[in-house]
């Protein structure tokens, strides 16, 4: 494997959410157009999504080769977001690209509630080194998180089924990023109550 190395967390940042704001920006512009290739009409979605797929996939070899690294997570949504984008476009249904977060969080929340089943946190496994809890605290972040992920996937499919496109794209932009956000502020009373010193260890 490759050695992990540091790199400016704002070029990270930057790579790992220009995508989505890309996504976001062309979508606007295309909207409300729709294109004939190939003797088919496309929507301006599905032409977007269809510029969304390399470019997700580019800048996970871009943040590979920088940090030597990738998530679980930055591997799952790279090979989801190619899938089922694939499948949007190659069917010209944006249903299956709709259905890509509800896969993503339904994936992760049933990983993390597998550990717990097992009387294990393996949230801790890849997050420890960010915030070092006891196994109390690690234990009680994965249930609520393994919780809150289904109830962002269960939030998805209302979303994407009852409303339109529009409040989809909207939700899928900047409330789900919001909700995770809000979520993690919301534990800072476990973070403290949990934390460990420095010199501490975890004797479990």
């Amino acid at each position: 494997m490759s050695e992990k190395r540091s790199v400016n967390p704002w070029l990270k940042t930057g790579l790992e959410m220009g995508p989505v704001v890309l996504f976001f920006v062309a979508y606007l512009r295309l909207k409300d157009r729709s294109f004939l290739i190939g003797g088919s009409e496309y929507e301006g979605f599905i032409l977007v999504t269809a510029a969304f797929i390399p470019l997700i996939l580019l800048s996970t070899v871009i943040l590979w080769r920088l940090t030597g690294h990738l998530s679980r997570m930055q591997l799952v949504t790279a090979v989801l977001v190619t899938v089922f984008g694939g499948l949007s476009v190659w069917l010209n249904d944006d249903r299956f690209f709709k259905m890509k977060p509800t896969l993503i969080y339904v994936l992760f929340g049933s990983i993390l509630g597998i550990g717990l089943l097992r009387g294990e946190s393996w949230l801790r496994k890849v997050m420890e080194e960010l915030m070092p809890l006891d196994r109390e605290g690690w234990m009680k972040l994965t249930r609520r998180l393994c919780a809150f992920f289904f109830a962002l996937a269960l939030a998805n499919e209302i979303i994407w089924r009852t409303q339109s496109t529009d409040t989809w794209v909207y939700f899928k932009t900047f409330g789900l990023t919001a909700a995770l956000f809000i979520f993690f502020i919301a534990q800072s009373r476990l973070f403290r109550d949990h934390a460990l010193n420095n010199e501490d260890g975890d004797a479990t």
